[in-house]
């Protein structure tokens, strides 16, 4: 699987793609590209990658809510229960992969849970934290 990867933009839009890291503060998301071209590499990052906050960065991790929506850690996800809960990555927490894939986890919920297909992206920790109160009520 191609790791993908959303972030927010200056302008307050979202991007999703691969992740162009320059340094540690500078980065970019390049969406995908398809069909022939005639562009070089360089012809095409300039036209189509797009700045994004570095804090903002999360990368997907390959499953979809019951809307089809792709869940990307950050998100906040309403799960069969009803609360409202973060998508983590362990990677951020120890470094545990799983597949070759970092494993993640919803923020409250106990190790074991499993993803069933009712779960709902809400939000975004970026754009909607005041989501996650609603869980510590």
């Amino acid at each position: 699987m191609i790791q993908k990867f959303r972030g927010k933009c200056p302008d307050g839009g979202w991007i999703i793609g691969s992740l162009v890291k320059f340094d540690e503060n500078t980065c970019f998301i390049m969406p995908e590209f398809r069909g022939a071209s005639t562009l070089s590499y360089a012809q095409i990052f300039n036209h189509t990658a797009q700045y994004v906050d570095i804090e903002t960065l999360g990368q997907s991790t390959g499953l979809s809510d019951k809307n089809n929506i792709e869940v990307f850690s950050g998100d906040i996800i309403r799960c069969t229960s009803g609360c409202p809960h973060q998508v983590i990555w362990l990677k951020e927490y120890g470094g545990k992969f799983l597949g070759g894939m970092p494993a993640w986890y919803l923020s409250g919920l106990c190790e074991g849970y499993a993803w069933t297909g009712e779960e709902e992206v809400i939000g975004n920790i970026y754009d909607n934290s005041e989501l996650l109160e609603e869980n510590s009520e």
